[in-house]
């Protein structure tokens, strides 16, 4: 991926806002347990940094993915991870299928609100028994005259509390699991929503995460994304977006705690020398920034590929993988050379050890990316066996 003076411009505008608006106050969103997501999100709108892959038509600036990736690695400079994940939930989570698939007036009434910083939105895909897998959600929509009657539930909704509206998926048939469910724009203060419930969670302690249950909830069948069976595919190609957008996220992160440590081991002192003078420490440090670095080049290589129409589903997985893994090692490594220091709770260091362990869970598990990438590779025999064996018994019959 080329970064020009265009992605450069864009990146130091979205750090200063990082430094100047986010940083200051994270410690005080930290201990309320929620973000001011309609405060922050005015301030973004007005900036233009909330539609930067979206479509011109809809306020958006109409720029490739790859601005989108430098707008992501920028918001790794705030000191913890629940701002780049709620606002990843806003720009590349719960917004790619309705500004690609969404009807003109579907976009109009939810999408250009998000883009102008004057709505928040979430992403509600996961259930008490379906986090990864899919295919099993359970929440249904059921046509009654010109709406749809919503029951169900959803878990560990990002922005939940006080989103504004969620692109839900649901099951809108009886047909085959990957066939028969929708994404429905659920506005979030319609009756029967109920989304009281915040979780207490270990990390991403500034993002506001409820649990959110549907009863008997009536919307309008023009609520509905695209075709009406397409939701599955709809929620894949979003998931692209939102691993890619992962990934980017957690490189300057990254960069920033080995460089916190590098600072903080030359200034401490142990057996009558500083402990980054210990062959042991400094080398260690040169293999995380190699690690970080390694992840990327590869989130790079994925977003050039996606930009250009190839199928980056595999390296966009691989990059969803590594980002979680890298993540883990580096702040498991660096917090062990802050000795003492690194176990206190409002350290950066603890924060960043806390919540980066979500990467390895959230949109998808490492273990489903592994599967994603063993597919792509084609080496799942066991897969193979099974369908040969069906086949033959088929033919039999």
């Amino acid at each position: 991926m080329i970064v020009t003076h265009e992605h450069t411009a864009l990146y130091n505008t979205v750090k200063k806002f990082v430094v100047e608006e986010l940083n200051p106050h994270v410690p005080e969103w930290e201990q309320a347990g929620i973000w001011p997501a309609k405060e922050v999100l005015k301030k973004m709108g007005a900036l233009g940094l909330l539609g930067i892959n979206k479509p011109e038509a809809d306020g958006g600036l109409g720029l490739d993915y790859s601005y989108e990736v430098m707008f992501a690695q920028a918001l790794g400079n705030c000191t913890n991870g629940s701002l780049p994940m709620a606002l990843g939930v806003v720009t590349d989570m719960a917004t790619p299928a309705l500004a690609r698939f969404g009807s003109e007036a579907l976009r109009a009434e939810y999408l250009a609100p998000v883009i102008a910083g004057d709505m928040c939105c979430s992403i509600a895909v996961s259930e008490a028994g379906a986090g990864s897998d899919v295919a099993s959600i359970k929440t249904t929509a059921r046509k009654e005259g010109g709406d749809y009657v919503i029951n169900g539930s959803k878990m560990w909704i990002t922005n939940g509390t006080q989103a504004d509206w969620a692109c839900t998926l649901v099951n809108t048939g009886e047909g085959k699991a990957h066939q028969n469910k929708s994404l429905v724009i659920v506005p979030l203060d319609a009756k029967g929503v109920d989304r009281k419930t915040k979780l207490d969670k270990l990390g991403m302690r500034a993002s506001d995460t409820a649990m959110i249950f549907f009863d008997e909830v009536r919307v309008p069948q023009r609520n509905l994304i695209g075709q009406e069976g397409a939701g599955f595919m709809y929620q894949m190609m979003q998931f692209q977006e939102e691993r890619l957008y992962g990934a980017a996220s957690t490189i300057d992160g990254l960069f920033n705690l080995i460089d916190e440590t590098i600072d903080y081991t030359r200034q401490r002192k142990a057996f009558g020398q500083s402990i980054l003078d210990n062959q042991v420490v400094h080398f260690r440090m040169a293999e995380l920034r190699t690690e970080v670095e390694c992840l990327k080049a590869l989130v790079y290589q994925a977003t050039e590929d996606y930009i250009a129409g190839k199928d980056a589903a595999m390296l966009c997985s691989m990059a969803k993988l590594k980002a979680g893994r890298v993540s883990r090692e580096v702040t498991d490594g660096v917090l062990q050379y802050w000795g003492g220091q690194g176990f206190m709770w409002d350290s950066t260091i603890t924060r960043a050890y806390r919540d980066s362990r979500l990467i390895s869970i959230g949109g998808g598990a490492d273990e489903i990316m592994l599967g994603i990438i063993c597919k792509l590779m084609g080496i799942l025999p066991g897969k193979r066996q099974f369908e040969a064996r069906k086949a033959a018994r088929d033919a039999n019959t």
